[in-house]
């Protein structure tokens, strides 16, 4: 298993965090333990611009208990970096030669530009975009970049993050108009020189880091938002705007109650959110949106897969990597009621009238393949635990309001069970997604019954429709298909009720 575990080490201006992710046995990679430490490096620096004696030693302190975790769980591989904090002092050399010697680590001491592109890196290979600007708003400093066509273009890093700003400009957290104003001329004039930030307006602004992933948990805790991750969680200008000026009216007494906000990040989200604001307005974005993925993730892909750190098919790797992760699910089974699933959609959706939207076959092709997922829990009732794994588990390439739908169509029984499954989340969702979820979620259940011998008996199926039935005919099959027959009998009548054909087996069984 040694040869299996990577830890990451991150030491950032702000805090030290650790991941351990693991490769299981059925290929899958998951995140199996993760550790922080607040540090503040950025505030903890000399009037030389040294890293003081005692930050260095609560560094190691946290070094080597992180080494002890990684211990634990016998990790093969561990890849520690440095950022602006260490990157910047004085006395760096001393310092890194000092951690290798008394905890064993070899820092990676990174740039700017290695930040960025790591950080680009992990957001890539976590969301569905072609085009947009990266941000991430560290302790010690902020990078910038531009990417196009998912390939990263431009990138700059600016010598100003959260502690490092607040440290300056914050008297006991807060943070005076006069002071306000000075910060935000500080960063306006660091754009300034910055030419192709002005190229391309109307893009999103994507968010990497703990001052964006703050600001998502801090909006969606006050609008009170059903569905729990931050992930790809989509925000207005408008709405951070008055997050912000909210927040940095409150005393920091009163701003540690606020809903959503963490007690470490209290006197730094203004200074973050202050940043983030005024290279919103520079670049003319269309809206911020927040990536759970970021640098950690980045330095994981490019240790596992350095030839080929960067995904070309985001949802599709996801999509394997969470079947993997549930391998008590039958996978020839899987595999036949997926192939079958699709193969009836492109014969019924030309059909149709009124046409499913453009994803709808996306959507069909992810819940055929994660229907059986809830069977690694209890088999009686994978359903309903298909659906919470689904909803619960990291899907990339999809919005909120996909995985929602995806989860209903896996676990589709009934109109009414739908109804109860969502109940939670319908403000996210309208009638027009009830109505794709019943006839996705019908069409499912009818590919499951092609194969409800779990044999595959049915090699290739051919189609016709005559009159209000649908012929299902198949062209090349061994053994008998009667269990087949009898359960596409018994969803007949459902079936008709929303896509107006009853679907029947041929009596014949083709071999």
């Amino acid at each position: 298993m040694m040869e299996q575990r990577i830890g990451i080490i991150d030491i950032g201006s702000n805090s030290v965090r650790l991941v351990i992710y693991e490769r299981t046995a059925s290929g899958a990679h998951r995140v199996i333990d993760g550790s922080k430490r607040p540090v503040r490096l950025s505030e903890r620096i000399t009037e030389d611009g040294s890293l003081s004696e005692e930050a260095v030693t609560e560094l190691l302190d946290t070094l080597r208990h992180f080494g002890l975790i990684c211990a634990h769980h016998q990790t093969g591989h561990i890849r520690a970096v440095a950022t602006a904090a260490v990157r910047n002092a004085a006395n760096r050399d001393q310092v890194l030669s000092r951690i290798q010697a008394e905890s064993g680590l070899v820092i990676e001491l990174l740039s700017g530009k290695d930040e960025a592109e790591y950080g680009f890196i992990g957001m890539i290979n976590a969301m569905d975009v072609k085009d947009g600007y990266l941000i991430d708003i560290g302790g010690g400093s902020t990078e910038l970049s531009l990417f196009q066509d998912r390939k990263l273009v431009h990138s700059i890093s600016f010598p100003f993050g959260c502690v490092s700003l607040n440290r300056r400009f914050a008297a006991k957290g807060m943070v005076s108009d006069e002071s306000m104003r000075a910060l935000e001329s500080l960063v306006s004039s660091s754009l300034s020189s910055v030419s192709w930030l002005r190229d391309l307006p109307g893009l999103p602004l994507i968010g990497v880091g703990g001052t964006v992933r703050s600001l998502g948990k801090i909006s969606q805790a006050v609008t009170k938002y059903p569905f729990t991750q931050t992930h790809n969680y989509p925000i207005t200008g408008d709405a951070v705007d008055q997050l912000f000026d909210q927040l940095r009216k409150l005393p920091l007494d009163k701003r540690r109650k606020f809903p959503g906000l963490s007690k470490d990040r209290t006197d730094l989200i203004v200074p973050g959110l202050a940043v983030l604001r005024v290279i919103y307005k520079a670049i003319h974005a269309s809206h911020y949106k927040i990536c759970g993925a970021g640098l950690r993730d980045g330095l994981f892909y490019t240790t596992r897969f350095p030839d080929r750190p960067k995904l070309s098919d985001v949802l599709s790797y996801s999509l394997q990597n969470l079947s993997a992760l549930h391998p008590e699910a039958p996978k020839q089974h899987v595999s036949q009621v997926n192939r079958l699933g699709l193969q009836l959609f492109d014969f019924l959706h030309p059909l149709r009238q009124d046409k499913l939207p453009p994803r709808a076959r996306v959507w069909l092709d992810t819940a055929s393949t994660l229907f059986r997922i809830g069977a690694s829990i209890d088999y009686y009732e994978y359903s309903k635990h298909s659906f919470y794994l689904i909803t619960n588990s990291r899907l990339n390439g999809l919005s909120h309001r996909e995985i929602l739908i995806i989860g209903a169509i896996a676990s589709y029984k009934s109109k009414n069970r739908v109804r109860q499954l969502l109940a939670d989340y319908k403000e996210l969702l309208n009638e027009t997604d009830y109505q794709v979820i019943y006839e996705l979620g019908i069409l499912l259940h009818l590919a499951i019954a092609l194969d409800r011998s779990e044999t595959q008996a049915i090699g290739r199926l051919s189609m016709e429709e005559e009159g209000k039935q649908l012929h299902l005919l198949p062209v090349r099959s061994h053994g008998s298909l009667a269990v087949e027959r009898r359960e596409v009998e018994a969803l007949s009548e459902d079936f008709y009720k929303l896509w107006s054909v009853s679907p029947v087996l041929a009596q014949t069984d083709y071999t």
